[in-house]
């Protein structure tokens, strides 16, 4: 499946571990990339068809035809386009078939819980929010 280009990725600014994955890809990351902040106050999850909620559960990349990519998909649609042959590569290990299911699981796992995580304890982490 071809990607068109810019491919958004939507994040959660208001955690800790994912704004920092995420300022680490936007710092090697070209202009084929857009990377959109789902807790900034002006966002709307509404004009992108989706619920703010659907966008907290876990990582979402759209292209230009509105394609959406969600968890695992999303993280290796980012992969393939950084510029460097590792992230490429890393993204085709990780769409085996053994090694995706355990991706896909793990991953599961880590967004469920992504808010136990220390970095995000002095966040204001909607996740938590809800659970309380």
């Amino acid at each position: 499946m071809t990607i068109a280009y810019p491919l958004t990725i939507f994040y959660d600014g208001a955690c800790g571990v994912c704004s920092k994955e995420i300022n680490y890809y936007r710092s090697i990351a070209d202009q084929r990339v857009e990377f959109v902040n789902i807790a900034a106050v002006d966002f709307d999850a509404d004009s992108f068809g989706k619920k703010t909620e659907e966008f907290q559960k876990k990582l979402h990349a759209c292209d230009a035809n509105g394609r959406f990519f969600t968890g695992v998909e999303a993280f290796r649609k980012l992969w393939d386009v950084l510029p460097s042959p590792f992230y490429p590569m890393l993204s085709t290990v990780v769409g085996l078939p053994g090694i995706h299911l355990a991706a896909r699981s793990s991953y599961a796992v880590f967004a469920r819980f992504r808010h136990l995580l220390p970095s995000n304890r002095a966040t204001d982490c909607p996740i938590v929010k809800k659970q309380e």
